[in-house]
């Protein structure tokens, strides 16, 4: 008898439990900046909500164009050079080989070397595009909703903590050649020479790559995180249907 009775306590708790479960995943999640999504049902609810297949394919299209979009602009000419944001400048461990060279009036081969080094960064950046790509298509539902419910810059942070190391790796034989290609590490040998030939300075030679490639990857990121914050604030951004859905500002 204790036995039945049991198996009918057990057996009633695992209803409770199953229809508690159900009725959680129609409850409404209060809205969270202009995003507002259920927690993940598998159809569409009648209010305008969007399901957790929505959301992730909204997602990836957001950070795809956003890619695409940061990628061919920075890739273009003047790209780097002409956006003060992303702009490389002289290696600062070695401004003062640019500030010594100005003032003995080599400012003109300072300024072609930088012309060259931003060029350099222009030729690479769009091979960057099919790493960041490959990283999107990784994204769980996890990684979803922590990205539509997190910062303004949640989804370009994600992208820096599982693309920077081979974005790295990837970019840095591909800026040598860009380098070598626009005569950048020419021009910073020269410039780098004359420096160290003038009398009582402290000889300097960073590595012009490695400088070049960081600059370039952040640079990247810079971009990347202006087309995600467009996105998200900016309705004229949202190109297609599923992004206006996913991104929009409904009412609850």
């Amino acid at each position: 008898m204790r036995t039945t009775r049991t198996a009918l306590l057990l057996s009633g708790l695992f209803a409770l439990l199953t229809f508690s479960t159900a009725q959680a995943q129609i409850i409404r999640l209060p809205k969270i900046g202009g995003i507002k999504l259920p927690t993940p049902p598998t159809t569409k609810t009648s209010t305008g909500s969007v399901t957790q297949d929505e959301a992730a394919r909204g997602l990836k299209e957001a950070l795809t164009q956003g890619i695409t979009k940061g990628a061919d602009q920075a890739s273009k000419q003047d790209g780097f050079y002409l956006n003060k944001l992303i702009r490389i400048p002289f290696p600062p461990d070695a401004q003062r080989v640019a500030t010594t060279l100005r003032s003995i009036g080599l400012g003109s081969e300072v300024d072609k070397f930088e012309l060259a080094l931003n060029r350099g960064a222009e030729q690479a950046a769009i091979k960057a595009k099919p790493i960041f790509l490959s990283a999107i298509k990784s994204l769980t539902f996890s990684d979803v909703w922590n990205i539509l419910t997190g910062q303004k810059d949640a989804a370009t942070q994600f992208l820096k903590r599982t693309t920077s190391t081979q974005l790295v790796s990837a970019f840095s034989p591909i800026m040598q050649q860009a380098l070598d290609q626009t005569s950048a590490t020419k021009y910073y040998t020269g410039l780098v020479t004359r420096y160290n030939m003038i009398p009582l300075v402290k000889p300097v030679n960073p590595n012009l790559n490695e400088y070049a490639t960081g600059k370039a990857v952040d640079g990247l990121f810079t971009l990347i995180a202006q087309e995600e914050a467009n996105i998200r604030e900016n309705p004229v951004a949202r190109t297609t249907e599923l992004l206006r859905r996913v991104f929009g500002s409904k009412k609850s």
